[in-house]
């Protein structure tokens, strides 16, 4: 993520909560930069929303209550959205910054939060998308972590 300034604007997505509550809200909203033809390009990622990405351009829309909500993507980044339940460790800043360090030597960034366990990374294309689901797969059957597909790309189905 950049630095946020006064281009950034916060767009909010509505969530479907299921029957066991999850995600924990029905909307989240994301920093992005809004590009001045109704749309607007994701600055973070994504910690419950499905089907986007960091750098994916959405429509948006301002509803009655003041709010920015965003439509459908006008045009994929590219990236993918990949979230992790940290387990090993109770899921402590430790074993997160460990998770995000091991993803970041492949090309992914990402970021942590306490709250949930959670570790929400974003996989450019350029990034080791081979090397990366191995990984995943690996820490998955060491049941260091659990984890599931925000957002992936043809190149990131194909990575294995």
């Amino acid at each position: 993520m950049t630095n946020i300034s006064d281009t950034h604007v916060k767009v909010h997505f509505r969530l479907d909560v299921d029957e066991d509550g999850w995600p924990p809200a029905g909307v989240e909203s994301l920093w992005a930069v809004r590009l001045g033809d109704g749309t607007a390009r994701l600055d973070n990622t994504p910690w419950f929303v499905r089907g986007v990405a960091c750098g994916d351009i959405v429509g948006v829309e301002l509803e009655d209550d003041g709010v920015l909500y965003a439509r459908e993507t006008v045009q994929p980044s590219g990236n993918c959205t990949i979230r992790l339940i940290v387990l090993r460790d109770e899921g402590s800043a430790a074993a997160r910054q460990t998770v995000l360090d091991s993803f970041h030597r492949l090309g992914a960034t990402g970021e942590g939060i306490q709250h949930f366990r959670m570790v929400a990374l974003d996989v450019p294309p350029e990034a080791d998308l081979p090397e990366i689901r191995k990984l995943l797969e690996h820490g998955a059957a060491q049941e260091w972590w659990q984890w599931e597909e925000g957002c992936v790309t043809s190149a990131w189905q194909k990575a294995l």
